[in-house]
């Protein structure tokens, strides 16, 4: 597989080495780094769903490390997180945060979500170019988990540029001085609202309880700091990604116009088509694994290709066609099992009120630029565009 970071082509459009790579063999053994080392590229739907639900694939990126020479300088809240473990650890953080972060807890918050669109789209122009990253799909999920954890205003331009700087690809001193800094700035946020409690997630994560167990604090600046980012980088993609695929296919963009209060059955069909998360985060096998007819070594890092996943033609027909009224409740972009994205609704909840705004209010919303021309942003573990400029 390519580096996105040398291949532009690649970077604006995967699937087709994508396709590629599936049609040889959908998991096979790809160079990572230096050194003559290899991983496991997983391209096939069945295959992908298959790893991602095999407990012999671990998460557990302390141990695979541990006897590693390393000089990353991550923080431990952002190497070591709920994301980043296997049970029993990950079953009893997951219970614990599951309790705060309910379905009832993103309803409330919609009200809210509808107040932030509707302020952010009023600052659009009414006849002239808008760039709907910036304008949208960068400020919405930033303000929307800010306001859920209780980040203060004033101190969300800062938590934004962390987020974004922990995904770049290429820049490993900045990503680690980035986790640091986010680390840094949620223990002293915690440590506020133990002396002045509140109502947000981020208080109700402090006094979580399930029986005698609870948070330490270690886990609970690791637990926000992945709220944090999780809660609004894939969102930002989401938004751009569904925008742009709707734009791109302009029969379903003018169905949905013409039937807004649609938009939520189009969701899971506008995530699979282009999907916010390109690779799953980092797992690793505990013994030999057979998967897909292919032979995987134990200790060797295996890399699933959700994007891929969700554009297997076996899975999905002619899946580089956006069919709105196609069953795509089964893709893969916010995972699957025990894994799966805990803030998928919420990520849903925002998609759904964002769209259905501007779908409403700007009828004729076109591309300023042709598809070619656009900018994807330099990471390899998410997919989105730096920039999306519209006409209203």
């Amino acid at each position: 597989m390519n580096d996105p970071n040398k291949d532009p082509r690649f970077l604006h459009d995967p699937y087709l080495t994508y396709a590629a790579m599936r049609s040889a063999c959908p998991v096979q053994a790809v160079p990572t780094g230096s050194g003559g080392h290899s991983s496991y590229l997983v391209t096939g739907y069945a295959e992908a769903r298959q790893a991602l639900g095999d407990p012999r694939l671990s998460k557990n990126t302390a141990a695979f490390f541990a006897d590693k020479e390393s000089r990353r300088r991550l923080h431990p809240a952002v190497a070591h997180n709920m994301l980043a473990s296997d049970p029993p650890q990950h079953t009893r953080l997951r219970k614990l945060v599951t309790k705060a972060f309910t379905p009832g807890a993103v309803a409330e918050l919609r009200p809210f979500i509808a107040k932030v669109v509707d302020r952010l789209l009023d600052q659009w122009p009414v006849d002239g170019p808008v760039d709907l990253v910036t304008g949208l799909a960068v400020p919405l999920p930033v303000i929307v988990i800010c306001e859920l954890l209780g980040v203060p205003e004033a101190d969300r331009p800062n938590v934004q540029r962390w987020s974004g700087e922990l995904f770049a690809a290429g820049k490993p001193g900045l990503i680690d001085a980035a986790s640091n800094a986010m680390a840094e700035y949620m223990t002293g946020l915690i440590a506020t609202k133990r002396l002045e409690p509140g109502g947000s997630l981020l208080d109700r994560l402090i006094s979580a309880r399930d029986g005698g167990d609870h948070l330490s604090e270690e886990e609970l600046v690791s637990l926000a700091v992945l709220l944090l980012i999780a809660g609004h980088e894939t969102t930002t993609n989401f938004l751009g990604n569904a925008a742009l695929a709707l734009l791109q296919h302009p029969a379903e963009l003018d169905r949905l116009r013409s039937n807004p209060e649609n938009v939520p059955a189009a969701l899971d069909e506008l995530l699979r088509f282009d999907s916010p998360v390109s690779t799953a985060t980092f797992r690793y096998t505990t013994e030999a694994v057979t998967l897909g007819g292919t032979e995987i070594p134990a200790g060797v890092p295996v890399l699933v290709a959700l994007g891929a996943a969700n554009r297997d033609p076996e899975r999905f027909p002619s899946p580089d066609q956006l069919n709105l009224d196609r069953d795509a409740v089964s893709h893969l972009a916010f995972g699957h099992g025990i894994h799966r994205c805990v803030g998928a609704p919420l990520a849903k909840a925002e998609a759904d009120i964002a769209l259905r705004a501007i779908l409403t209010r700007f009828p004729g919303l076109r591309l300023a630029v042709p598809p070619d021309q656009l900018q994807w942003r330099h990471t390899r573990l998410l997919r989105g565009l730096a920039a999306l400029p519209l006409l209203t």
